[in-house]
């Protein structure tokens, strides 16, 4: 397999943690996961940027598979998808082992730090 050959599964893990890679786009995932769907103009609202610039920050999310996109009227409403989050999750799991056993070794080394004299010992 070439550099240029790269498998779907890992383009859209790749699309998805560079779209949460962004401030912006995760306090957008925070709005919508605590005020459920908005509109754009509700979201631009929380924002101090124009509307074309927060539109190009929610294509990213809707291309990520993050947020779904509505029309009502003449209005676009945004809603936070779970799927992805839960391939963010998946993903991060066996790196969560390991940082949980990181913590029994730094609890490890404090007492061969402090030695068999020491208060608390």
């Amino acid at each position: 397999m070439s550099a240029i050959d790269v498998p779907e599964d890992r383009l859209r893990e790749d699309r998805l943690f560079s779209a949460l890679a962004n401030p912006t786009r995760r306090e957008v995932l925070r709005l919508l996961r605590v005020e459920g769907p908005q509109p754009v103009q509700r979201l631009a609202d929380h924002f101090d940027m124009r509307r074309p610039s927060l539109s190009e920050h929610l294509k990213v999310l809707r291309e990520a598979g993050l947020v779904s996109e509505r029309r009502k009227g003449r209005e676009r409403h945004y809603r936070l998808e779970a799927g992805p989050l839960s391939e963010v999750q998946h993903w991060l799991s066996p790196y969560e082992r390991f940082w949980r056993g990181m913590g029994d070794l730094g609890d490890l080394r404090g007492l061969l730090e402090r030695g068999p004299g020491d208060p608390g010992v």
